[in-house]
Protein backbone atom coordinates (compact mmCIF):
# COMPACT_ATOMS: atom_id res chain seq x y z
CA UNK A 1 0.00 0.00 0.00
CA UNK A 2 1.38 3.35 -0.81
CA UNK A 3 0.54 6.33 1.02
CA UNK A 4 0.62 9.79 -0.67
CA UNK A 5 -0.02 13.34 0.88
CA UNK A 6 -2.08 15.84 -0.94
CA UNK A 7 -1.70 19.77 -0.70
CA UNK A 8 -4.18 20.27 2.61
CA UNK A 9 -2.60 18.60 5.71
CA UNK A 10 -4.02 15.13 6.82
CA UNK A 11 -5.40 14.41 3.57
CA UNK A 12 -3.95 11.10 1.80
CA UNK A 13 -4.62 9.24 -1.27
CA UNK A 14 -4.17 5.62 -0.84
CA UNK A 15 -3.26 3.36 -3.43
CA UNK A 16 -3.35 -0.35 -2.22
CA UNK A 17 -1.61 -3.48 -3.13
CA UNK A 18 -4.15 -5.21 -6.32
CA UNK A 19 -3.34 -9.04 -6.36
CA UNK A 20 -4.41 -9.87 -10.01
CA UNK A 21 -4.93 -13.09 -11.85
CA UNK A 22 -6.47 -14.66 -14.29
CA UNK A 23 -9.81 -14.64 -12.10
CA UNK A 24 -9.94 -10.76 -11.50
CA UNK A 25 -8.16 -9.38 -8.87
CA UNK A 26 -7.71 -8.58 -4.53
CA UNK A 27 -7.11 -5.96 -2.35
CA UNK A 28 -7.27 -5.54 1.33
CA UNK A 29 -9.32 -2.29 1.52
CA UNK A 30 -8.96 -1.28 5.44
CA UNK A 31 -7.15 -2.86 7.79
CA UNK A 32 -7.63 -0.95 11.55
CA UNK A 33 -4.11 -1.41 12.16
CA UNK A 34 -2.44 -0.73 9.13
CA UNK A 35 -4.36 2.08 8.55
CA UNK A 36 -3.67 3.95 11.88
CA UNK A 37 0.07 2.97 11.37
CA UNK A 38 0.36 4.65 7.99
CA UNK A 39 -2.29 7.61 8.13
CA UNK A 40 -2.97 7.71 12.06
CA UNK A 41 -6.52 7.19 11.87
CA UNK A 42 -7.47 6.98 15.62
CA UNK A 43 -11.34 6.99 15.08
CA UNK A 44 -13.40 4.20 14.64
CA UNK A 45 -15.31 3.75 11.50
CA UNK A 46 -18.76 3.41 12.71
CA UNK A 47 -21.10 3.91 9.44
CA UNK A 48 -20.96 2.72 5.79
CA UNK A 49 -22.74 4.64 3.14
CA UNK A 50 -23.11 3.57 -0.09
CA UNK A 51 -24.36 6.10 -3.13
CA UNK A 52 -25.45 5.00 -6.68
CA UNK A 53 -25.27 8.18 -9.31
CA UNK A 54 -25.75 8.86 -12.44
CA UNK A 55 -23.48 10.72 -14.83
CA UNK A 56 -23.25 14.82 -14.23
CA UNK A 57 -24.68 13.97 -10.89
CA UNK A 58 -22.82 16.04 -8.31
CA UNK A 59 -23.22 15.37 -4.93
CA UNK A 60 -21.93 18.06 -1.95
CA UNK A 61 -19.69 19.60 -0.79
CA UNK A 62 -21.42 18.34 2.10
CA UNK A 63 -19.71 18.33 6.09
CA UNK A 64 -20.95 18.24 9.41
CA UNK A 65 -20.74 21.05 11.38
CA UNK A 66 -20.25 20.03 15.42
CA UNK A 67 -19.69 16.40 14.49
CA UNK A 68 -17.63 16.31 11.68
CA UNK A 69 -16.76 12.84 10.04
CA UNK A 70 -13.97 11.18 9.01
CA UNK A 71 -14.10 9.59 5.77
CA UNK A 72 -12.18 6.85 3.84
CA UNK A 73 -13.43 6.64 -0.21
CA UNK A 74 -13.55 4.38 -2.38
CA UNK A 75 -15.49 4.04 -5.57
CA UNK A 76 -16.59 0.55 -7.04
CA UNK A 77 -18.20 0.81 -10.01
CA UNK A 78 -17.64 3.93 -12.27
CA UNK A 79 -15.64 7.00 -12.29
CA UNK A 80 -15.50 10.37 -10.03
CA UNK A 81 -14.24 13.48 -9.78
CA UNK A 82 -13.84 13.59 -6.17
CA UNK A 83 -13.09 16.86 -3.62
CA UNK A 84 -12.41 17.91 -0.19
CA UNK A 85 -12.38 21.46 1.25
CA UNK A 86 -10.76 22.15 4.26
CA UNK A 87 -13.08 23.76 6.59
CA UNK A 88 -11.12 23.20 10.00
CA UNK A 89 -10.87 26.35 11.84
CA UNK A 90 -6.87 27.26 12.53
CA UNK A 91 -6.09 24.72 9.91
CA UNK A 92 -2.86 25.72 7.88
CA UNK A 93 -4.74 24.39 4.60
CA UNK A 94 -7.95 26.23 5.37
CA UNK A 95 -9.94 27.27 2.14
CA UNK A 96 -7.67 24.55 -0.07
CA UNK A 97 -9.28 22.31 -2.49
CA UNK A 98 -8.06 19.14 -3.88
CA UNK A 99 -9.70 16.89 -6.58
CA UNK A 100 -8.72 13.42 -8.08
CA UNK A 101 -10.38 11.16 -10.17
CA UNK A 102 -11.69 8.15 -8.25
CA UNK A 103 -12.52 4.60 -9.95
CA UNK A 104 -13.06 1.20 -10.33
CA UNK A 105 -10.32 1.18 -12.22
CA UNK A 106 -7.29 2.63 -10.45
CA UNK A 107 -9.02 1.52 -6.72
CA UNK A 108 -7.48 4.79 -5.24
CA UNK A 109 -9.08 5.66 -1.94
CA UNK A 110 -8.91 8.62 -0.25
CA UNK A 111 -9.02 9.57 3.30
CA UNK A 112 -10.65 12.59 4.40
CA UNK A 113 -9.79 13.56 8.49
CA UNK A 114 -12.82 15.01 10.23
CA UNK A 115 -13.56 18.90 9.31
CA UNK A 116 -13.43 18.82 5.23
CA UNK A 117 -16.17 19.68 3.20
CA UNK A 118 -16.68 16.94 0.31
CA UNK A 119 -18.66 16.29 -2.82
CA UNK A 120 -17.92 14.39 -6.17
CA UNK A 121 -18.84 14.78 -10.08
CA UNK A 122 -19.60 11.07 -11.55
CA UNK A 123 -17.84 11.05 -15.00
CA UNK A 124 -18.68 7.69 -15.87
CA UNK A 125 -22.59 7.00 -17.32
CA UNK A 126 -22.97 5.42 -13.19
CA UNK A 127 -20.89 5.16 -10.47
CA UNK A 128 -21.02 3.09 -6.86
CA UNK A 129 -19.13 5.38 -4.60
CA UNK A 130 -18.43 3.63 -0.74
CA UNK A 131 -17.35 5.57 2.28
CA UNK A 132 -16.35 4.49 6.09
CA UNK A 133 -17.41 7.32 8.39
CA UNK A 134 -16.06 7.94 11.84
CA UNK A 135 -19.49 9.60 12.78
CA UNK A 136 -22.78 9.07 12.27
CA UNK A 137 -24.70 11.01 9.75
CA UNK A 138 -26.83 13.39 11.55
CA UNK A 139 -29.11 15.78 9.18
CA UNK A 140 -29.75 18.47 12.06
CA UNK A 141 -25.85 19.15 12.19
CA UNK A 142 -25.29 19.11 7.93
CA UNK A 143 -24.00 21.88 5.95
CA UNK A 144 -23.49 22.04 2.49
CA UNK A 145 -20.86 24.47 0.84
CA UNK A 146 -21.44 26.09 -2.64
CA UNK A 147 -20.15 23.75 -5.28
CA UNK A 148 -19.11 26.24 -7.49
CA UNK A 149 -18.20 29.16 -4.40
CA UNK A 150 -15.35 31.28 -6.07
CA UNK A 151 -13.38 32.38 -3.49
CA UNK A 152 -12.58 28.30 -3.34
CA UNK A 153 -12.17 27.78 -7.17
CA UNK A 154 -12.62 24.71 -7.62
CA UNK A 155 -11.50 23.32 -11.55
CA UNK A 156 -14.32 21.07 -11.92
CA UNK A 157 -13.67 18.37 -15.24
CA UNK A 158 -17.32 20.31 -16.73
CA UNK A 159 -19.81 22.28 -15.44
CA UNK A 160 -22.57 20.75 -17.39
CA UNK A 161 -23.86 19.17 -13.53
CA UNK A 162 -27.24 17.55 -12.19
CA UNK A 163 -27.62 18.73 -8.64
CA UNK A 164 -29.93 18.33 -6.19
CA UNK A 165 -32.49 21.10 -4.46
CA UNK A 166 -30.32 21.03 -1.48
CA UNK A 167 -27.09 21.29 -2.97
CA UNK A 168 -28.07 24.21 -5.38
CA UNK A 169 -28.48 26.37 -2.15
CA UNK A 170 -25.24 25.41 -0.93
CA UNK A 171 -23.79 28.61 1.25
CA UNK A 172 -20.81 30.59 0.22
CA UNK A 173 -17.31 30.05 1.59
CA UNK A 174 -17.79 33.47 3.15
CA UNK A 175 -20.56 32.38 5.42
CA UNK A 176 -18.77 29.61 7.40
Amino acid sequence: MIVSPTNISELYIINPSIYKDSRGYFFESFQKKRYKDLLGIEEDFIQDNLSFSKRNALRGLHFQRRKPQGKLISVLEGTVFDVAVDIREGSKTFGEWFGIELSEDNHLQLWLPPGMAHGFLVLSSTAKFLYKCTQYYDPNDEGCLLWNDPDINIDWPHTNIILSEKDSKGIAFKEL
